[in-house]
């Protein structure tokens, strides 16, 4: 797809739904000897997350897996969609767009790899990191030049906050940064 299609999609935007492993992060997890699990997230995202709300978007994250840290970093991050242990992301996607009273064209997806398809099919934007799977990357309207948990969701968001023309508003209310604690 051309970027002007594209871009053409991202203004129509208003919900930023994400994946969690290999988007919002690299995909690592470190598994401590007490067997709990431990991911690390870009302080960029968090910020292009600040940005996305300063420009009037709401996000959630739709992910397979479940984390009691992700619902922190959600929480901290004012993120008011957190669907985990989601098997069938394609019916949380239809949730989510019924209760905010969306239509698809309105909501905005970025997955990594296969679990994320069918998601990515519901949605009027959807975006694949520089290292999902290639078949990710074949269906998305936009790919990041970034990497899962690298500032791709960052990059994205500001793809999404300049298609609707908000960008130097947010540029200008940049300095409301200071209050952001990632």
């Amino acid at each position: 797809m051309d970027e002007s299609e594209a871009s053409r999609r991202a203004a129509a935007v208003e919900l930023v739904l994400m994946d969690v492993d290999g988007t919002l992060t690299d995909g690592t997890i470190w598994v401590l000897p007490d067997g709990e699990e431990v991911k690390g997230y870009s302080v960029r995202d968090g910020l292009g997350i600040f940005l996305g709300r300063m420009a009037g978007l709401s996000f959630g994250i739709i992910t397979g897996k479940r984390s009691q840290a992700l619902e922190k970093r959600a929480e901290k991050l004012g993120i008011g969609e957190v669907h985990q242990g989601v098997l069938d992301k394609a019916s949380a996607l239809a949730s989510i767009l019924e209760r905010h009273g969306l239509a698809a064209a309105q909501a905005a997806y970025i997955g990594d790899d296969l679990g994320d398809l069918a998601v990515m099919e519901g949605v009027g934007l959807a975006a694949a990191v520089a290292d999902a799977h290639p078949e990710v990357k074949a269906r998305a309207h936009y790919v990041c030049s970034l990497p899962g948990g690298r500032g791709a969701v960052r990059e994205f968001i500001e793809f999404i906050v300049r298609a609707k023309g908000k960008w130097d508003e947010v540029k200008t209310r940049a300095h409301e940064i200071r209050n952001f604690k990632p």
